[in-house]
């Protein structure tokens, strides 16, 4: 009886979800995060500058994603530790990631092919 209990027991640990801690994003927030960090990286680098001024422009963006997210460097930082040591999960974090960002894309190519987006004001 003892032994059909414990193996009860390690079936029921076993079984139940498996959720970050508390400190770490969850898959949906950190993958929605990276998608944000991602695109301001990507308007950064658009900009006409050398690296070394592309990087020091780029961390007050970064840092301003964090903000609005409300996400604080150390929970970024247990966040990263979190999924690199669950390799499974960060990359289920990155499929979505790069299902967002395609689409994204998808859309904007749409958008501008298609006609629909606004022409841009020619200059006088």
């Amino acid at each position: 009886m003892k032994n059909l209990l414990i193996l009860f027991l390690i079936i029921l640990i076993s079984c139940q979800k498996k959720e970050p801690p508390r400190q770490v994003l969850t898959k949906e927030q950190f993958s929605a995060l990276l998608v944000d960090i991602y695109l301001a990286e990507a308007r950064v680098q658009s900009l006409p500058m050398n690296h070394d001024s592309l990087i020091k422009f780029y961390l007050p963006h970064e840092q301003k994603v964090l903000t609005t997210r409300g996400v604080s460097d150390s929970v970024l930082k247990n966040t990263y530790t979190y999924y690199y040591a669950h390799p499974k999960e960060f990359e289920e974090v990155y499929d979505r990631v790069i299902d967002t960002l395609t689409l994204r894309e998808q859309k904007y190519f749409q958008l501008n092919k298609g006609g629909s987006a606004k022409p841009a004001k020619q200059p006088k």
